[in-house]
């Protein structure tokens, strides 16, 4: 693999807080995308007590090139004590902030809508001042799946973009990134309380100028939020890395997004979707918008 530049380097975490996640995870046989998708930052969100939790997984009905989540054309039922268990590691955790993140589960007739409910309703049981952040894959296009989601009411709805349009095909081939758009563009529209968020990873040979018209774009449909980071090439078999982007770059476009409107910008080599998501609860006091009671389903 290509030798990583010094400003890639992540500190050694403090491995009795990890430990001590982690056993939680253990114990209530939960996955965490931290581990299944070897983020570089495990060691700080763990040492702070966080961990973005892997719904209806741990493999993906979809192959992506650049995730290392597993496969699986035939992935396992929906486990129903699932959303339980994860509202229990919310409370035993202590969050003030929680995301909830899927495996993308096309065999499903509501790509797993149903479940992202079960588990903001069980989190919001044990744990009632947690605030909710579920980063959802496309449904496929599935409106009334997302409608699903919406219908629960969490407080900010995240769909990465991933890459630039020109990429799409050889980075995100069962993607499609108008349909991304559309997501957040219908969203905005069904749900005008919610804070919309996306993300993009950058060192797979886009331009400057094409990563600015994907802000341009997402600014367009009214996203709040955005992360930009560095793609890391999880092992031989994935994508490699065309390029390694200089926190410079990062902190251009982090201005660059702030002058369009985002409310966020988080773009640096070592941003990740999660990466930081609890300061949305900032956001939220700052640029309040009144949520309604959840509808049943």
């Amino acid at each position: 693999m290509t030798v990583k530049p010094d400003w890639l380097r992540v500190k050694a975490p403090q491995w009795e807080r990890v430990g001590n996640v982690k056993g939680i995870l253990q114990d209530l046989a939960l996955n965490t995308v931290c581990e299944e998708a070897s983020c570089p930052n495990i060691g700080e969100c763990f040492n702070a007590g966080t961990a973005t939790f892997l719904i209806m997984g741990p493999a993906c009905t979809r192959a992506c090139p650049y995730c290392d989540i597993d496969f699986e054309k035939k992935p396992q039922a929906l486990d129903p004590t699932e959303p339980l268990r994860l509202g229990e590691a919310v409370r035993r955790l202590g969050l003030n902030h929680v995301v909830i993140t899927s495996v993308n589960r096309d065999d499903l007739p509501d790509g797993g809508a149903s479940q992202f409910v079960r588990c903001i309703e069980e989190t919001r049981k044990l744990s009632p001042n947690t605030t909710i952040e579920v980063l959802i894959p496309d449904m496929c296009g599935n409106w009334d799946a997302l409608a699903i989601i919406l219908s629960a009411a969490p407080e900010v709805i995240n769909h990465n973009t991933e890459t630039i349009p020109r990429l799409y095909r050889r980075v995100r081939p069962q993607g499609d990134y108008q349909r991304s758009l559309e997501l957040l563009q219908r969203t905005r529209e069904l749900a005008p309380w919610a804070y919309t968020k996306s993300g993009i990873m950058v060192g797979l040979g886009e331009t400057d100028e094409e990563v600015r018209q994907v802000m341009a774009d997402l600014r367009a449909v009214d996203c709040d939020i955005l992360t930009i980071g560095q793609y890391l090439q999880p092992t031989q078999k994935h994508l490699g890395v065309k390029d390694f982007v200089t926190p410079e770059q990062f902190d251009q476009w982090q201005q660059a997004g702030a002058a369009m409107g985002f409310l966020q910008v988080v773009s640096s080599p070592l941003t990740r979707s999660s990466y930081h998501a609890e300061e949305v609860r900032r956001l939220m006091a700052e640029y309040p918008r009144p949520r309604p009671q959840p509808q049943a389903i």
